[in-house]
């Protein structure tokens, strides 16, 4: 099969994809999106379960901090957000302490810091030369690095990691929330955009190279199996960040005609950061009940040392479900060589040492939900974090290359909100607005050629 009839290739329907899409809907521009799954949303899934209240979502769940361009989706769909709960548990000498200030204090020490003004450090050697943070905050800190940014902490940027946890997206009175009834809300909003005359949507698309030249780009790759070819003057590339760090000859990798030897430094300053996200459905939510109801308004439990070191439940809606949460190193030792079955009692042991002798987590559970985002091989990783030096990768990474390629995803974003949906849908925008500017660039050209 093969298709000629487009002005514009998107390639990926996951937000950044959708967000495109839609920036151009209205264009009169001719556009294809190529999509390899059989669904749309990339790493937003989710899935409503007979007899549960709330949603089973198996990649992206919150909404951090005000996040403009997510809200905006919601609020056109006529859906809104809920707001999460911010109480935390943390177990200490066998016993779960209510704590909520150590973020505050590594929040502080990372602007004092004078060090990270003259030079970048990886976020390990940054917290091993701070005397400020005390040793509970410093684990604290480590645990977040490496869940919250599923970040290699040997490698990861500290000076990047700085700029975040420090930007108006986790000041202490930005909201966290999440759609009310999932991020399946957004994806109608935004697959509202596929029905426009200009655009087409081809799901189950795997393209497997990427020839481009000035004013043309060609995609080769598979529809249902059979071989499809496409082209057109302009295409944006949303592919996750994992997926473009795959070697040429690599399975799953996009073969880029001539290769992209503009992005080899972006993507060596850049990391894709795994994580294990698995949702444990019990028959009762037990811990509201356990020691006279004190953790019945729990948000988040902590334990830093465990394979899973955070989970969380839904308030402040009320649903027997926790989510055992691990990234960084720590997901991939627990994945290597282990079949979900093992990753799932791995999460289930880490919750019976959570909660001691006072339950029994195996007798409760009614299922598990997980989805394995560094196998997948449409993903390769969760999101991204910056690594040691890579202070401009993601802007190098967001850069269009001569006339007809542009990229998004959500590890281009520059804007405040990277490795976060409202940044895959910022950046897709910006991608579209980037072909837009340039074919009105290239015609004022031609006029006065």
């Amino acid at each position: 099969m093969s298709d000629s009839q487009s002005d514009v290739l998107i390639i990926g329907a996951g937000g950044a994809g959708l967000a495109a899409a839609a920036e151009l809907a209205d264009s009169g521009r001719k556009v294809l999106v190529l999509e390899a799954r059989d669904r749309i949303g990339g790493r937003m899934w989710t899935q409503h379960v007979a007899g549960l209240a709330v949603p089973i979502e198996y990649g992206a769940e919150f909404i951090h901090g005000y996040a403009p361009a997510t809200m905006a989706y919601l609020a056109k769909g006529g859906k809104t957000a809920i707001e999460s709960s911010d109480t935390h548990w943390r177990l200490h000498d066998g016993k779960l302490q209510a704590t909520n200030a150590f973020f505050h204090e590594v929040q502080k020490a990372l602007r004092d810091s004078t060090v990270l003004a003259e030079k970048d450090l990886s976020f390990d050697d940054f917290l091993n030369q701070s005397e400020e943070l005390s040793p509970a905050a410093r684990e604290y800190a480590m645990m977040m690095a490496q869940g919250f940014d599923a970040a290699d902490t040997s490698r990861a940027s500290a000076r990047a990691i700085a700029a975040e946890w420090t930007a108006e997206m986790l000041n202490n009175d930005a909201p966290q929330s999440h759609p009310l009834g999932g991020y399946d809300a957004l994806l109608a909003t935004l697959s509202d955009s596929l029905r426009s005359d200009n655009l087409r949507l081809r799901l189950q698309t795997a393209i497997h190279e990427v020839r481009w030249s000035k004013g043309v780009v060609e995609v080769a790759g598979t529809f249902i199996g059979k071989p499809f070819h496409a082209s057109a003057a302009r295409a944006i590339i949303t592919l996750p960040l994992g997926v473009l760090q795959l070697p040429p000859n690599a399975p799953g990798a996009v073969r880029f005609s001539p290769h992209l030897t503009d992005k080899e430094l972006a993507l060596q300053g850049l990391a894709s950061g795994p994580v294990l996200k698995i949702t444990l459905r019990f028959a009762c939510p037990f811990w509201e009940e356990l020691d006279d109801g004190r953790y019945r308004d729990a948000a988040f439990f902590h334990s830093p040392q465990a394979d899973f070191p955070t989970f969380w439940t839904q308030m402040p809606l009320r649903a027997p479900l926790l989510v055992a949460w691990a990234g960084g190193p720590r997901a991939l030792r627990v994945a290597n060589n282990a079949d979900s079955g093992e990753v799932v009692g791995r999460a289930v042991a880490a919750l019976q040492t959570m909660f001691g002798k006072r339950c029994h987590i195996e007798r409760e559970l009614e299922a598990a939900y997980y989805h394995d985002w560094q196998q997948d091989p449409f993903a390769r990783g969760a999101y991204s974090y910056v690594t040691v030096g890579g202070g401009n990768a993601r802007r190098q990474l967001a850069a269009p290359i001569a006339e007809p390629l542009f990229f998004a995803g959500e590890a281009t974003e520059t804007q405040g909100e990277t490795a976060t949906v409202a940044g895959a849908l910022q950046s897709g925008a910006r991608a579209a607005r980037e072909t837009l500017a340039d074919q009105v660039k290239r015609r004022r050209k031609r006029r006065l050629a």
